[in-house]
């Protein structure tokens, strides 16, 4: 039965180039006999520099806790990440500990990737569950039919609450009233700011600073939701991409560089992307996560802030809350090092620590979170809005309701001509929900499949 499960996952990945985690080959045998030998360990995760070298480090800390532990690392960049992963599952070297999305829990437990680790962490000594983000450790339990309960089969590598970031600088700069921390702008208001942000500010008749510059693929839920709309319905099992409160976010969306001209141009697009210009204190508003806080205490000179995102019809801002899984490899050797090596990443105190203290990430507990929020030598001042999100107005991206996020891939694999103003909203969604009904009935099937097995 378990290799059978496993069979039908590695079939399916089989396009993946195994040998790009070569490295992984051999690194999750035993070397440890009981007789003071290492047991040796293999985690792959990935991430930006600044979070990769803090995750190193908390590496070291553990295997100073863990003496009889090495632990072998394997990191890449984000956008390298799940092609590795998979060229591992299918070539059957799984790494002991690695980093996993929570929309992939279901197909991952169906096919025996993943190990139930309920029996460790509930008989783990120094961690307190109880204070870590129920919404964070909940993505992460399944019963078989339904997540959010059950067993754990990964934990948190934290939560990821998506805000909105503005130039304080350049407002004060501008002589515009700075935003209200509580209370969001209409849209209407968003945009009315926006124009008065974008302009020529050395006279040599081109624009160099702009209100705003959004990536659609990360920031488009924030206006669909805060106009009550949705990518599916309630059952989940419906693509309604083309209610027409979805297609005025998204034409409002497109409007934005194409009709009020508040972000920068295509061309300008490409000559230097937005993430730059913000950082060189070109855009009046931009998202910003709590693993940018690192980086942007090296590299921003003007002074920024968080507030809640645009309100549409709904009045009530929205955004998401991401996370990724540390999960476990049911084949690894080592359940009980591996676990453990989980635990300290996602739940011990000291490793929390030392995560946060690098401004990688928002804190796993609770407790300490609320408290780093008041600390008022972490930029930005109005870190509560982080908080806010997890506990008021975020949410889990729709793939993590559904086996596979394909159906909303297809979504954005041919937006383009809609951003570029080629294209209305209205025209794209009609031929974009067929093709997205088409590849979630496909998910559910392979979920009932999986499910037989």
């Amino acid at each position: 039965m378990r290799t059978k499960k496993m069979k039908t996952l590695f079939l399916a990945l089989a396009f993946a180039v195994i040998s790009a985690l070569v490295g992984c080959s051999d690194k999750n045998a035993s070397v440890g006999n009981g007789n003071g030998e290492k047991i040796e360990l293999t985690f792959m995760f990935r991430g930006q520099p600044q979070e990769q070298t803090a995750y190193k480090n908390v590496v070291k800390k553990f295997e100073e806790k863990h003496p009889n532990v090495k632990v072998n690392i394997v990191v890449t960049s984000p956008d390298q990440y799940a092609t590795k992963l998979r060229a591992a599952i299918a070539g059957r070297k799984i790494p002991d500990v690695f980093y996993f999305n929570p929309g992939e829990l279901r197909a991952y437990v169906n096919s025996n990737v993943l190990l139930d680790i309920t029996k460790y962490v509930e008989n783990s000594k120094g961690v307190n569950l109880q204070d870590i983000w129920e919404k964070g450790v909940n993505k992460y339990r399944f019963d078989g039919e339904k997540v959010g309960q059950g067993n754990l089969y990964g934990l948190p590598k934290d939560l990821g609450p998506f805000a909105l970031g503005y130039n304080k600088t350049m407002f004060e700069k501008a002589g515009i009233p700075l935003p209200d921390k509580d209370k969001p702008y209409t849209w209407q208001e968003f945009i009315d700011v926006c124009k008065k942000l974008t302009k020529d500010t050395n006279g040599d008749g081109k624009l160099d600073q702009w209100g705003t510059g959004l990536n659609a693929t990360w920031t488009l839920q924030a206006f669909v939701w805060s106009n009550g709309a949705d990518w599916i319905d309630e059952s989940k099992t419906k693509v309604t991409v083309d209610d027409p409160k979805f297609i005025e976010a998204l034409q409002f969306f497109a409007d934005m560089q194409n009709k009020y001209k508040v972000t920068p141009s295509i061309a300008e697009a490409q000559t230097l992307d937005t993430y730059q210009r913000w950082l060189r204190g070109q855009l009046g508003f931009f998202p910003v996560g709590p693993w940018d806080l690192a980086a942007f205490d090296q590299q921003i000179k003007f002074e920024y802030d968080l507030i809640p995102w645009p309100a549409g019809s709904t009045g009530k801002p929205a955004t998401w809350v991401g996370s990724l899984g540390i999960g476990v490899s049911s084949m690894t050797k080592h359940p009980k090092e591996a676990v453990e090596l989980a635990l300290y990443l996602s739940a011990d105190p000291e490793g929390q620590k030392a995560l946060v203290d690098q401004r990688v990430q928002l804190p796993n507990s609770v407790k300490v979170a609320e408290e780093w929020v008041k600390d008022p030598s972490i930029k930005p001042a109005n870190k509560q809005e982080f908080l806010d999100i997890i506990n008021d107005y975020g949410r889990s991206f729709p793939t993590e309701y559904t086996y596979n996020g394909e159906w909303y891939d297809e979504f954005y694999r041919n937006l383009q001509p809609v951003l570029d103003g080629k294209m209305s909203a209205e025209e794209y969604v009609k031929k974009a929900k067929p093709k997205m009904q088409k590849l979630l009935d496909q998910a559910i099937e392979q979920e009932k499949q999986a499910s037989k097995k």
